[in-house]
């Protein structure tokens, strides 16, 4: 099952990063945050991406090439240009189709454009800017239980700001709790079925105004609700709280663990292991 992933946004609320690299490649603990919502998928065995591309496409690109270069020991011979990779560091056994779906399209058309890529089956979808420790196979097994068209993961975000319960000019409580008192959100981590194609009409089209309007509408459209830990990255604040509780080691979206790192494929048979917060000098 594919697994598709919108990363071409142009990230103008994180500006303080997106300058230089596509916010998919912003980086919490040394690795892109799209690193961690595929580590998130591959650790539930899904293992295909088709990743549309658009602002900065020429950074997603270069990672990728590279990334098994930056990962590895290498011998290279320089008359010859050849190069031997052997060693080295953690290499997740991925497949990743990269696909240019322009500068300026919007949501619903790149999702539209990843259609040829995505097998005429059931895939996923979800944004390359938030995290979330959902079990994948759970979420799975409810689309499979209705029957509609599409799944959409519901969530209940930390609160912005303070939450201020006043009596008067009395604060009688602050908190800074989920925002149990507004409801659902849309939290992306789709599952849908490839006729939702039909309800894109363009590249103009916005994900989440016609397409899923017409979903609800006409009774395709799911919610699975989930209380756990989910968090996008929209600003240089949200960055920051990831970042702080990776480097807490308690990051509640690092669903997979160490044993799943190790690299059995090193020619020296030798079995190396890439850690959370290695590798920041990988290319970006």
């Amino acid at each position: 099952m594919k697994v598709g992933i919108l990363a071409g946004g142009l990230g103008t609320r994180l500006s303080e990063e997106t300058v230089e690299k596509p916010k998919p490649m912003v980086e919490i603990g040394g690795m892109p945050i799209m690193w961690h919502i595929m580590m998130n998928y591959s650790h539930y065995g899904f293992r295909d991406f088709v990743i549309a591309l658009g602002y900065k496409a020429e950074v997603i690109k270069k990672y990728m090439v590279d990334y098994c270069s930056l990962n590895s020991n290498l011998t290279v011979k320089i008359r010859q240009g050849d190069v031997q990779k052997h060693g080295g560091g953690y290499k997740p056994d991925w497949t990743v189709e990269l696909i240019d779906t322009g500068l300026y399209t919007n949501t619903g058309g790149r999702i539209k454009r990843l259609a040829p890529y995505m097998g005429n089956e059931t895939f996923m979808l979800t944004w390359g800017d938030g995290v979330s420790d959902i079990n994948i196979n759970e979420l799975l097994a409810f689309h499979r239980s209705h029957g509609k068209l599409a799944t959409l993961t519901a969530v209940r975000p930390a609160a912005r700001f303070g939450h201020l319960e006043l009596d008067g000019d009395q604060i009688v409580e602050f908190s800074e709790k989920p925002q149990t008192r507004e409801g659902w959100i849309n939290g992306a981590f789709f599952v849908l079925e490839p006729k939702v194609f039909d309800y894109i009409a363009g590249d103009d089209t916005q994900w989440e105004k016609e397409p899923l309007e017409a979903l609800a509408r006409d009774g395709q459209l799911m919610a699975y609700k989930y209380s756990g830990f989910w968090q996008c990255m929209d600003t240089l604040r949200d960055k920051r709280r990831l970042e702080s509780l990776w480097s807490s080691g308690n990051a509640p979206w690092k669903t997979w663990n160490e044993e799943e790192m190790v690299d059995e494929s090193t020619s020296n048979g030798t079995q190396g292991l890439h850690r959370h917060g290695a590798g920041a000098n990988v290319a970006s």
